[in-house]
């Protein structure tokens, strides 16, 4: 899935987006995240052995509304043709321009489910009938992969057939230090460049589309 070098930067792309929203999200909640469920199931854990019923609540939510956010993906995506990607990519553009409007009114619950929405639904965007996709918003996958290929690599595989995963890796770390630097900046009002960036890719998704048709 990343053996081209089309797929490869719009992977790179969107991991970076979902570590500038979800670097955004985790200062915004004070330590829950918007797109890294692993991170959230294990607070769950953790405040639930602590008796915190209500932060284990709020993780939970925030985990309903991650795997909501993915079935719909799916659901757009799968048997909708070469227009699936950008019409996946401009949902979460208006999921992630509909956040930063109810923050701006105040109304920031609601403006936090919309970004869950939104990373839960980036994750379909690779996602082809019959598959799970390759996760956007989360890297674990992709570091156990580096260090599998980098094996492979010493046994005589190719030699640097770990570096699309990196690279993945990479764009997510700094997708979070210019969200964090951005939420410092204008708070949760920084996710109108997100909105903007997801809307950009989309259209570019689209036009490379029509070419190849």
């Amino acid at each position: 899935m990343l053996e081209s070098r089309r797929n490869l930067m719009l992977a790179c792309a969107l991991s970076a987006l979902a570590g500038y929203v979800d670097g955004i999200g985790f200062l915004h909640l004070g330590g829950l995240f918007v797109s890294f469920m692993s991170g959230n199931s294990t607070r769950m854990g953790v405040s639930l052995a602590a008796g915190n019923w209500s932060a284990a609540g709020e993780a939970l939510g925030l985990i309903a509304l991650f795997v909501l956010g993915a079935a719909c993906g799916s659901l757009i995506v799968l048997g909708r043709g070469q227009q699936s990607q950008s019409r996946l990519l401009l949902i979460e553009a208006l999921l992630l321009a509909a956040a930063a409007l109810l923050y701006a009114f105040g109304l920031d619950r609601l403006a936090i489910a919309a970004i869950v929405l939104a990373m839960g639904l980036e994750n379909a965007v690779f996602q082809i009938e019959g598959g799970s996709g390759l996760g956007l918003t989360y890297v674990t996958g992709a570091l156990v992969k580096v260090g599998q290929l980098i094996a492979a690599a010493l046994t005589g595989g190719a030699p640097f057939g770990w570096l699309p995963n990196l690279l993945l890796w990479a764009a997510l770390v700094a997708g979070g230090v210019f969200g964090a630097l951005a939420y410092h900046w204008i708070n949760l009002a920084a996710i109108w460049f997100a909105a903007g960036f997801a809307l950009a890719l989309g259209g570019h998704v689209a036009a490379t589309a029509k070419r190849k048709d």
